[in-house]
């Protein structure tokens, strides 16, 4: 009776001591078995030797057996390794489909709490074998030994089983089995604690060796999705077309460098595999970290460094992973990663600091390789030149070489090869040494509703007048690509070079604008001297006709001088107050940084601030730009191009660019946008366009329904 109860504490039963599972199957339990969820073992009912209160203790106490066998059943199924030796095919390459199905029995965290549960079944069974060893000395053996014994053990197998019971049905592995164990190490029971604690010891070991992989190396070495760090999963067909078209026009990247696609798509944080006492901020440090580290240890062949002194490209070497990471500062990460390995307990604490210590180190060896090898600050000043048109007599000599060409709608299929040709002119014109000018390249997109008139005439014959509303945009899909070679890829992401296409495409608009109402006025002053040739010979004839044509143009240089005063206190605020201010904070960031991730964000607030305090975030603000810019260039083309009837549109022009001009001093006056950043700058602005007080009395009569006198005097008064 004693022998057969001793081997039933360690799951073996018999004919005293039964299995009700096993007797309903006619074969033994297999390690696939699932685990039973109530307690099995049970004395023989036909036994009669034995007393109820016997009966009792004994029952309770084979308990104690039951766990041990489903505890080494569970072990036994998460140590297995028979599956590695059959597997061909490497685990990079599984879909997720098989991660999903094979999930089960194919974790290697499971694997490590299954090891834990080994270490306390071992010191289970040396328990047993003590009792027994007590039992067969004893020359009465009593069955208080046994439950002296094993007394301790009801504390923390029945809570071991309940944890595997809860693991097995609801499929928990990965970063839920850690928060799991982390949540059942809180408890009131000493023996317990330390039983779990050492579980999440072991869970916490695989954790540590992902880690060294993804920061030392920059490998995930992750088979069934189960660290908190993993691969995108991919989009739709759809959005991926539409990226790579975007992709495309934003900036030319080679085929053979993957780290555009690695870092901004390639890895993300499953949420649901981070552990609940893993702040998201420390594993956006492990994301970045690691993504950095695959940067420094995976350099492009095609990379030329940028010498630091002279700033001049350095002679074609190909560029090894040892030159960007030393082995010295690699060593670092592993050594305070093996720290928290061989520590006995996990400490929030000093996780934390050893994740933030080794992020510093990746983002100082970035911003390296970024700012200095890649000399990050001469293609910032070239994207400045060229999307922020700091470079006016290139874009001056561009749009007057241009100018005729835009008077018309562009061409679908030869927009972009037509303007090349004054794009190249100005290029030998004004840009004499600049290495940088080789990336920039000119594109047009033309949008669906643009007119093509490849097929009329009337533009060409019938002047000015035959164009349409739509064509005079027909032009704003001008636009650059800069060509982004690795690593700065990193820096100047899509969506930064959108942000860049977007200013660019409004500051040309602005510019173009203004220079159509400079042109509008050495046009009418040409004309004006070949009139006067023509009325040397007979003054007396043409007298009354010369006094006739000043009164009629004098209304047409009054609307005209209110147009210029706006647009070129607007360029001037974008350029000076809000291009070159930002510019020069961005510049001090740069100087004084040394981490990569805080010069993205500087950079990321030098765009926002360029956007906001250009008012390009605003929508009812841009559409009354937009709609001023248009209107200017539809009366500098209608002065050029007078014709019967030409007056009453010029005067419709004059009307709506009052009503506009108003409404855009009205919003931005407005108190909502004086508390914003842009509000230094802002004041500066409105106080040049209201320093003698004129539109706050024009808007301040608009707003009250009064019609006040016009400030542009009407063109049909004063014709004669």
């Amino acid at each position: 009776m004693i022998h057969e109860l001793l081997l039933s504490l360690l799951g073996y039963t018999g004919d005293l001591i039964i299995d009700d599972r096993e007797r309903q199957q006619s074969v033994g339990l297999s390690p696939d078995d699932s685990i039973s969820d109530q307690c099995t073992f049970k004395l023989a009912p036909d036994i009669s030797f034995i007393s109820p209160e016997e009966r009792d203790i004994i029952e309770n106490i084979i308990k104690l057996g039951f766990y041990y066998r489903e505890l080494d059943r569970f072990a036994t199924k998460s140590r297995n390794l028979s599956w590695i030796r059959s597997r061909n095919e490497s685990p990079l390459s599984e879909t997720s489909e098989l991660l999903k199905e094979n999930i089960g029995s194919q974790s290697v965290y499971r694997r490590a709490i299954a090891n834990g549960i080994m270490e306390v079944l071992s010191i289970y069974r040396s328990a047993v074998l003590h009792i027994e060893q007590k039992l067969m000395a004893d020359s009465l053996p009593i069955l208080a030994t046994v439950t002296q014994g094993l007394d301790k053990f009801f504390v923390f197998l029945q809570p071991l089983y309940e944890l595997i019971l809860e693991i097995e049905r609801d499929g928990i592995y990965g970063g839920k089995l850690l928060n799991l164990l982390y949540i059942r190490s809180h408890c009131g029971v000493p023996e317990l604690q330390t039983c779990i604690k050492r579980l999440l010891w072991h869970g916490h070991q695989v954790m540590y060796n992902q880690l060294a992989c993804w920061m030392v190396y920059g490998i995930l070495h992750d088979q069934y999705g189960e660290f908190f760090i993993g691969r995108q999963q991919k989009r739709n067909s759809g959005q991926e077309s539409s990226d790579a078209d975007n992709g495309q026009k934003m900036a030319h990247v080679s085929s053979n460098d993957h780290s555009l696609s690695d870092w901004s798509m390639g890895f993300s944080i499953f949420m649901e595999m981070l552990p609940e006492y893993i702040p998201v901020s420390v594993a956006e440090s492990v994301l970045f970290a690691g993504k950095a580290i695959r940067v420094l240890r995976n350099p492009s062949p095609s990379f030329q460094s940028v010498d630091v002194l002279t700033h001049e490209t350095r002679p074609q070497t190909v560029l090894t992973g040892d030159e960007l990471l030393p082995q010295s500062e690699a060593d670092k990460i592993e050594s305070r990663l093996k720290n928290l390995q061989e520590s006995s307990e996990f400490h929030k604490r000093s996780f934390e600091e050893a994740i933030g210590s080794i992020r510093t180190i990746a983002a100082s060896h970035l911003w390296q390789l970024v700012v200095v090898r890649a000399d990050l600050d001469g293609h910032l000043k070239a994207v400045k030149d060229y999307f922020l048109l700091a470079k006016g007599d290139f874009f001056q000599s561009f749009l007057e070489g241009s100018r005729g060409l835009m008077r018309l709608p562009p061409r679908q299929s030869t927009a972009e090869a037509d303007l090349m040709v004054p794009f190249r002119m100005a290029t030998t014109k004004t840009i004499t040494d600049d290495k940088y000018f080789s990336k920039v390249s000119l594109r047009v997109n033309i949008r669906s509703n643009q007119v093509d008139l490849q097929n009329s005439k009337a533009c060409v014959d019938g002047g000015l007048s035959a164009l349409s509303d739509t064509s005079l945009d027909g032009w704003d899909g001008i636009s650059l690509e800069y060509s982004i070679d690795w690593p700065l890829q990193l820096f100047f992401t899509e969506e930064v070079l959108t942000r860049y296409q977007r200013i660019f495409q409004y500051l040309l608009r602005l510019k173009r604008t203004q220079m159509e109402l400079e042109k509008s006025w050495e046009y009418v002053m040409q004309q004006g001297h070949l009139d006067f040739a023509k009325r040397h010979d007979n003054r007396e004839k043409n007298k009354m006709t010369s006094q006739q044509r000043q009164q009629h143009l004098r209304p047409m240089w009054r609307v005209r001088e209110h147009m210029v005063f706006l647009i070129r206190n607007l360029q001037f605020y974008i350029q000076v107050d809000v291009i070159e201010s930002q510019w020069n904070i961005l510049q001090s960031h740069i100087k004084e940084s040394r981490d990569f991730t805080d010069l993205v964000d500087f950079h990321q607030a030098y765009l926002s601030a360029l956007i906001s305090q250009s008012f390009l975030d605003i929508g009812s603000v841009s559409r009354i730009l937009d709609g001023i810019m248009k209107l200017c260039l539809q009366f500098c083309w209608k002065i050029e191009n007078q014709e019967d009837g030409s007056m009453d549109e010029l005067e419709s022009i004059s009307e709506d660019y009052n009503k506009k001009s108003n409404s855009l001093y009205t919003i931005l006056r407005s108190s909502r946008l004086a508390g914003s950043q842009r509000a230094p700058f802002l004041r500066r602005f409105l106080l040049r366009l209201n320093f003698n007080s004129y539109f706050e009395a024009t808007a301040h009569g608009v707003m009250n329904g009064i019609r006040s006198q016009p400030p542009i005097p009407s063109f049909k008064r004063l014709q004669l």
